[in-house]
């Protein structure tokens, strides 16, 4: 199987991580408007599972490297499946309570809190978990990462200054609910996996299976929190499962390139880990909101009609945000 040899690969993938989880967002503007998200939702769950299939039988079967994915499914313990699988339910119950979220309270109050609560959350637990890297510097990176964060959602702010309404306390407390989740989720994929990828002891996964087990954890479980968001929706009316079916190909097909998108990104992520430890893998991958405010800047034009000073508050955030990341990267 492909596995990252050296920490300047590992980093670089890491990068295109970050990359895909901030652009894959990006085909949701690409369906029919009255295309649904949560009827986007199921196309992007086998987005992810289509994608997690290919790397296994492709890069994750080829080589002297490593253990085959078919093999590696036959030994592996029922708690390492176990645990790539609950890492694949508490992601996919973060991701749709972040969009509630968003839906309810407006980016600029769920991305701040969910994503920033996320960030930090997941880099301590992983460096816990798999202490790699100077701590400092790490930490110290987050940090930045997430005043930068914070200065994105504040042109948002200012971007919405003309509406009267408030903070919603219910979008803020799914936004933190959905932060501790998103923060957890990590540790049980990295925990399902062999810690030496070239050498895999018997009953872990390998990355490419452990990712497998992710994302049909991912699927399944949107047969319990989909189909409840489709029957009592946090905004707007009900859908029904004949509503997926009236679908045009290019709305499906759109679910399917952002499903596939986001977990290239995981999937680099995942397999960088074995060599830039997972908590410098997972900080990178969440700088991706910066990664969506350029999409929102450059290219969506979100923030041409913003008021004065919210250029400042941009430019202020990119010089927070590419320092962070050059922390993180010498970190180890």
């Amino acid at each position: 199987m492909f596995i990252v040899e050296n920490y300047g690969l590992a980093i670089l993938l890491c990068v295109v991580t970050m990359l895909c989880w901030g652009s894959w967002a990006n085909t949701t503007k690409l369906t029919s408007k009255k295309w649904r998200f949560e009827l986007f939702y199921w196309d992007y769950g086998f987005g992810i599972l289509l994608t997690t299939l290919l790397l296994a039988f492709t890069l994750g079967s080829s080589g002297d490297v490593g253990r085959a994915f078919l093999d590696d499914l036959k030994q592996a313990d029922n708690s390492a499946m176990l645990s790539a699988f609950a890492g694949g339910v508490i992601f996919n119950l973060a991701n749709i309570l972040l969009v509630a979220a968003i839906a309810i309270a407006g980016m600029s109050v769920a991305f701040p809190v969910g994503i920033g609560i996320a960030l930090v959350l997941g880099v301590v637990v992983n460096y816990i978990s798999t202490p790699q890297g100077d701590p400092l510097l790490i930490f110290g990176g987050v940090a930045l990462i997430a005043l930068a964060i914070v200065l994105n959602a504040r042109a948002y702010q200012k971007l919405q200054s003309g509406s009267s309404s408030g903070v919603s306390k219910k979008g803020l407390i799914i936004s933190v609910i959905s932060g501790c989740l998103m923060g957890l989720f990590y540790k049980y994929v990295a925990g399902s996996m062999v810690t030496d990828f070239a050498t895999p002891e018997a009953g872990k996964l390998t990355p490419y299976t452990a990712l497998v087990i992710f994302a049909l954890g991912v699927v399944v479980s949107s047969f319990l929190f989909n189909t409840l968001q489709m029957k009592r929706p946090f905004i707007g009316t009900p859908v029904s499962f004949s509503d997926y079916f009236k679908g045009i190909t290019k709305d499906h097909l759109m679910g399917i390139l952002g499903g596939g998108i986001w977990c290239i990104g995981m999937s680099l992520s995942i397999i960088a880990s074995g060599k830039a430890g997972p908590a410098i893998s997972y900080g990178l991958g969440q700088g991706a909101t910066v990664v969506a405010a350029l999409w929102g800047i450059y290219v969506w034009k979100e923030f041409d009609k913003a008021p004065g000073g919210t250029k400042s508050l941009l430019n202020t955030m990119l010089l927070l945000y590419i320092t962070g990341l050059a922390m993180i990267i010498l970190s180890k």
